[in-house]
């Protein structure tokens, strides 16, 4: 495994990038691959090289900035995780505890929706912890 300071390095290497790119088009409910970075303490980073990690988007507020959940395949259980699929065979959990802003240039492009019902049952969860 990769010295942790080198990651952060790496990460802000990248981050470069991220600032000089243009925004992606986007919907609420949608799911994306996003670089979320390296992060501090126990805050979900993304994987690999790029530091990538599956996004929903929970609220648009501009062409620009939205809510986001990161998403994992780690299956949790507990008031913070939303279980749901928005492809077949394959489970996804949403991390509630770590919803957060994001900019539309971390996005790199859609990967799913998730369907209305599963949704409003996800809010639900959420309006419960918040």
């Amino acid at each position: 495994m990769r010295d942790e300071n080198q990651l952060f390095d790496n990460w802000n290497e990248i981050k470069k990038d991220i600032q000089k790119s243009s925004g992606i088009f986007f919907h609420q409910r949608e799911i994306f691959y996003a670089k979320i970075g390296q992060n501090i303490g126990f805050e979900q980073n993304g994987k690999g090289e790029s530091f990538i990690r599956p996004l929903l988007i929970y609220k648009k507020f501009n062409s620009n900035l939205f809510l986001g959940i990161p998403l994992s395949t780690t299956k949790n259980r507990g008031k913070y995780y939303f279980e749901f699929s928005f492809k077949q065979n394959k489970t996804s959990v949403a991390i509630l505890s770590q919803i957060r802003l994001f900019d539309s240039k971390r996005l790199i492009r859609k990967i799913g929706k998730i369907d209305n019902d599963n949704f409003n049952k996800l809010k639900e969860r959420l309006f419960e912890i918040l």
